[in-house]
C-alpha cells in the first residue's frame, strides 16, 4: 500500500509541474510593461484573491465588486464545493491604470440570517441613491437563493434583507438598467448552480441537464421591482439562437450558456454575454430585447489559467474594458484567482475582438 501511495504522490508532483510549465511556457505573468490603457493587461490586486468581477462606474469612479476566494481546504468537485466564499470586499479606483483601493468587508455571511454557506459571484445596482449588493448564496437547507444588501455609498458597507428575494434561485445574479429606467437581473448557472433542478421557474424531482441533441437549459431574466428588493414578475428563460434562428442545443458545449450572464448595451443593441464553464470560454450573443432572443456571435475571451472564468464590461472614461479572472497567481488552483482588466475593442460591425485568455 505504501507503495502505491508514494508512487501517487511522485505522479502527482510530476503532474503539477508538468501543468504549471504549461501555465508560464510561451507567456510572460504579466505585461507590467504595457499600461491597461495602451492595450495591456493587469492584476487588480495581488495581497487578496477575488474572483468573478462585477464593474461598475457610479459618481465617476470605477467600482469592482467581486467574491473573495478562500482556501477551505475542501476537496475539488464538480458541484463548486471548494468555492467555499463566505464575504465580500468592494473595490475601487479614480482611473483605470491608478490605485486600486480596497474598502475591506461590506458583507460576511454572519450577517446574513438566511444563508449556510458559499457566498458566489454578487453583482451591484444604483437606484435614486441608494446602492444594492446582490448576491448568492446557499441557504440552510443548501440551495442556492439570491439576496439583496442596501447601503447609502457604492463601496458599502451593505446591510441585508433578512431574507432571499421571492421566487429566486440558481447563481450569479447581474442586474442591468435599460434606458427606461427599468431594472432587470439575469442570473443562473448549472452544475454548482443548481439551474438543471428549474424548468420554468419550478424545481423539478432529480433535476439534470436536457439530452444533448435537445435545447440547452437557459439563463434567467426577471424585471425588478421599483423598491429594487424583489422581482416584479416571474423569471422568464432567455432563448440563445445560432445564426440561423435555432436553439443552441445541451450538447453544444462550445456555445452554450453554463453560468456568469452579464448584459450591457451598446450602439443600441443588447450584448448578452456569458461563460460556457467546462469549455472555458467567454461567448457573447446580441439582440433588440431585453427578454431575448439573442443570437450567438462568438468568443470574447479565450480559455485562461484555472477552471473557471466569469466577466462584466464596462464603459468608463471613453474605453471599453472587460474584467474577469484567473488562477495563474496561485499556480493554477482555480478555487484561488485573481481578477484581471484588459481593454475591449470592437470591429466597425460592432462584433467584439478575441481577446486571448493566457496573456
Amino acid at each position: 500500500m505504501k507503495k502505491y501511495v508514494l508512487q501517487g504522490m511522485a505522479f502527482a508532483v510530476v503532474a503539477t509541474s508538468l501543468v504549471l510549465m504549461a501555465f508560464s511556457n510561451g507567456h510572460k505573468s504579466e505585461q507590467s510593461d504595457k499600461k491597461v490603457s495602451e492595450g495591456g493587461t493587469r492584476y487588480l490586486v495581488k495581497d487578496i484573491y477575488i474572483a468573478d468581477p462585477s464593474a461598475h462606474v457610479f459618481n465617476g469612479k470605477l467600482y469592482v465588486y467581486p467574491s473573495h476566494d478562500i482556501d477551505a481546504g475542501i476537496p475539488q468537485d464538480d458541484n463548486g464545493d471548494h468555492f467555499a466564499m463566505r464575504d465580500y470586499h468592494v473595490f475601487s479606483m479614480d482611473n483605470i491604470d491608478g490605485k486600486v483601493t480596497d474598502h475591506g468587508v461590506v458583507l460576511d455571511e454572519d450577517s446574513v440570517p438566511w444563508v449556510g454557506r458559499q457566498m458566489w459571484a454578487p453583482d451591484a445596482a444604483e437606484k435614486d441613491g441608494k446602492y444594492y449588493l446582490y448576491f448568492p448564496a446557499k441557504d440552510k437547507t443548501d440551495i442556492f437563493r439570491i439576496g439583496v444588501a442596501v447601503s447609502d455609498k457604492p463601496e458599502g458597507p451593505f446591510k441585508a434583507e433578512p431574507d432571499p428575494i421571492r421566487g429566486s434561485f440558481s447563481i450569479d445574479p447581474a442586474v442591468f438598467k435599460d434606458d427606461d429606467g427599468k431594472y432587470y437581473m439575469y442570473f443562473g448557472g448549472i452544475w454548482g448552480g443548481q439551474l438543471q433542478r428549474y424548468r420554468n421557474g419550478k424545481a423539478i424531482e432529480c433535476g439534470k441537464e436536457p439530452a444533448d441533441n435537445k435545447p440547452a437549459l437557459g439563463p434567467q431574466v426577471a424585471r425588478m421591482s421599483d423598491d429594487m428588493l424583489q422581482f416584479a414578475e416571474a423569471p422568464k428563460t432567455i432563448q440563445i439562437l445560432d445564426k440561423n434562428g435555432k436553439p443552441l442545443l445541451a450538447g453544444d458545449h462550445d456555445r452554450r450558456f453554463f453560468e456568469a450572464s452579464w448584459m450591457y448595451k451598446y450602439n443600441g443593441k443588447y450584448y448578452f454575454t456569458y461563460s460556457t464553464g467546462d469549455t472555458h470560454k467567454l461567448c457573447y450573443a446580441t439582440g433588440d430585447n431585453p427578454y431575448g432572443p439573442f443570437t450567438y456571435q462568438g468568443v470574447i475571451l479565450t480559455p485562461v489559467v484555472g477552471w473557471t472564468t466569469h466577466q462584466s464590461i464596462v464603459e468608463f472614461k471613453g474605453k471599453w474594458y472587460l474584467f474577469y479572472h484567473d488562477a495563474r497567481l496561485s499556480g493554477g488552483k482555480t478555487w484561488l484567482r485573481s481578477v484581471k482588466v484588459t481593454e475591449l475593442k470592437y470591429n466597425k460591425d460592432g462584433s467584439i475582438q478575441t481577446i486571448d485568455g493566457k496573456k
